[in-house]
């Protein structure tokens, strides 16, 4: 009974829109039925006299005028190309096991079967439309498959013409994170909208509003002053009609929303609110792996190629840690759902590198600027690279502001890039005696490394500075250093290649120039920036004369490693140094791990 309600009520919403287009077009061929009615009765002498020739001129004129420009508006609608997200097509082929529970999901809940799948970077599920004459046959030239990657199509394939089934949008970490009978609790509410999307009335009134929404797009495009002016009384039309059926529109997709979830009850019941507590699971984890792990590699021009992989070890390690759940070891030994891929590691690859794209705005192609990395590498490639890169950044600022390179007569080289000149130059310069730090704990606590997005700076003041002048100061270096770096790889960026056989989004259906589309994060702050920096010269120092190495954390991202032991609380001690000028916090704890400040580091 709630299947039908749902269905009737978007039937009823759609009838709606496609009134609005009725309505739309009967305004059209109105001036057009006068003008044929004055005509005709001036030609049988019912409409004749003096006035009634002037008047059939004009109203024909205008007819003419309005039915030209309804068919410009018709022809700018039907040739707008629809939206199509960035995701990463899967063949049939290259996931038999996939397609064939998808199908047998459709078959029991009584709903055409979807034409596609594809996997989108994000933890998010949903049917797409991709029926466009623009989605239709790629040009000749084009390749198929990824090189080297049999199998593994990119967007390139979205060209294919396309059945009138919608395409399966699946998020990556679930394939990864959820188990096969999860899976199929998940997508089932999401298949079984394929079913309303069969009526008629609902696809056409679909049609109708993503035409418009599409011109909307275009007549909203950068153009010379003619094309501006035309294709703003376009925009103004195609937005009228827009806003007249959008509320219709939003109700008929909570109509189809409401059926599939009636209908989607029957199957799986048990495992629906198991698979629901996953999906949060799975956003949460993956949300702290793109911030806290892959945004450290896209900032050094490294993206991390396993990166749903990574979700699985972020997920255990947080469950390992956190005990969410009893029996997690049992649900392990299951068979997860990228079991269900014939070459998982290919897919993840290409999946990785779309997120990259969309979440930082890297380009399609790995280049010199642009590699991908394995988590085996990520420590030495990004972690250690980073710090010292940082460090460098930072001495340079200070050789700009003309700090002395001087660090005492202890220093083997005095001229070297050591700890104890930065923190020389942000100790406020009272003599405080080395003693228990002003944190809780004691110095045999094991010390993090905080990353500045996290708890160290939540109580920052409005304008995000250190109140420290000579911090400040450093601060402000800082970024517009780091502003001029992003300015000049902007500047020398290389055109984005839509060349056949890369992994990546298809170009002539989204725009390159908007990446990233969803960027993780604001730009950093200048005390965040600065805490970063110190952080990174401390760790560059704790490498270089204690032996310390670099570290990932699943959960943290770059750790500094001391004795093989992840490190804790060295935030709090940076933040001491940076904000009240107090080096006696951070002087201790360097003292009892062995590390030497006055020691100049290696820098990149």
């Amino acid at each position: 009974m709630g299947v039908e309600v749902g269905a009737q009520a978007a039937r009823s919403r759609a009838l709606a829109v496609l009134r609005v287009r009725s309505r739309a077009l009967a305004v059209a061929l109105l001036p057009a039925a006068v003008a044929v009615v004055l005509l005709v009765g001036g030609s049988t002498g019912q409409i004749d006299g003096p006035g009634w020739g002037v008047t059939r001129w004009i109203v024909s004129g205008f007819a003419l005028f309005v039915i030209l420009a309804a068919a410009g508006i018709a022809l700018v609608v039907a040739r707008s190309r629809p939206a199509v997200s960035p995701t990463v097509t899967i063949a049939e082929e290259s996931a038999p096991d996939l397609y064939r529970m998808v199908r047998d999901l459709a078959d029991r809940l009584e709903v055409p079967a979807p034409s596609a799948i594809a996997l989108t970077p994000d933890c998010d599920s949903w049917l797409e439309d991709r029926t466009h004459p623009a989605h239709g046959p790629p040009r000749p030239e084009s390749r198929d498959e990824i090189e080297g990657v049999p199998g593994v199509r990119g967007l390139s394939s979205a060209h294919r013409r396309a059945p009138a089934a919608p395409v399966l949008v699946i998020g990556s970490p679930f394939l990864w994170w959820m188990r096969v009978g999860e899976l199929r609790a998940v997508l089932a509410p999401v298949v079984a909208g394929t079913g309303p999307s069969a009526h008629p009335d609902i696809a056409a009134a679909r049609r109708f509003v993503r035409g418009l929404d599409a011109a909307v797009a275009v007549t909203s495009e950068p153009r010379g002053p003619l094309s501006r002016t035309v294709l703003g009384g376009v925009g103004w039309v195609v937005r009228l009609l827009l806003r007249s059926c959008r509320g219709h529109a939003a109700e008929m997709e909570r109509g189809v929303a409401a059926a599939a979830a009636e209908r989607a009850q029957a199957v799986d019941y048990g495992l629906r609110i198991v698979a629901q507590e996953q999906v949060g699971l799975a956003y949460a984890g993956w949300d702290r792996l793109l911030t806290r792990v892959a945004l450290p590699a896209w900032r050094m021009g490294r993206w991390p190629s396993r990166l749903d992989a990574g979700v699985v070890a972020a997920l255990t390690e947080l469950s390992r840690r956190d005990r969410l759940a009893e029996g997690f070891a049992s649900r392990l030994g299951e068979r997860p759902a990228c079991d269900l891929l014939e070459e998982p590691g290919a897919i993840d690859e290409a999946a990785s590198l779309l997120a990259a794209r969309l979440f930082h705005g890297g380009p399609a192609e790995t280049g010199p600027d642009w590699a991908p990395v394995d988590w085996d590498e990520y420590p030495d490639e990004v972690v250690d690279r980073k710090w010292r890169t940082d460090a460098a950044r930072l001495h340079r600022v200070l050789d700009a502001l003309g700090v002395t390179r001087s660090s005492g007569a202890g220093a083997s080289d005095p001229e070297g890039p050591t700890l104890a000149r930065v923190m020389d130059h942000l100790s406020d310069g009272e003599p405080r005696e080395p003693g228990e730090p002003r944190e809780s704990g004691d110095l045999g606590d094991p010390v993090v490394v905080e990353r500045p997005e996290t708890a160290a700076y939540e109580d920052e003041d409005e304008d995000g500075g250190p109140e420290n002048e000579r911090s400040s100061a450093l601060a402000a270096g800082l970024s517009a250093e780091v502003a001029r770096e992003e300015a000049a790889v902007s500047a020398g960026a290389p055109a984005p290649s839509g060349a056949a056989g890369q992994v990546g989004p298809d170009m002539p259906l989204w725009d390159d120039g908007s990446l990233p589309l969803f960027p993780l994060q604001p730009p950093r702050t200048g005390r965040e920036l600065l805490a970063d920096h110190v952080t990174a010269m401390v760790c560059c120092a704790a490498m270089d004369t204690a032996g310390a190495a670099p570290g990932l954390d699943w959960l943290d991202g770059p750790s500094l490693l001391i004795n093989g032991e992840r490190s804790v609380d060295l935030g709090p001690r940076v933040l001491s140094l940076i904000e009240e000028g107090d080096p006696v916090p951070l002087r201790t704890w360097l003292l009892h791990l062995g590390i030497r400040p006055e020691k100049p580091v290696r820098l990149v």
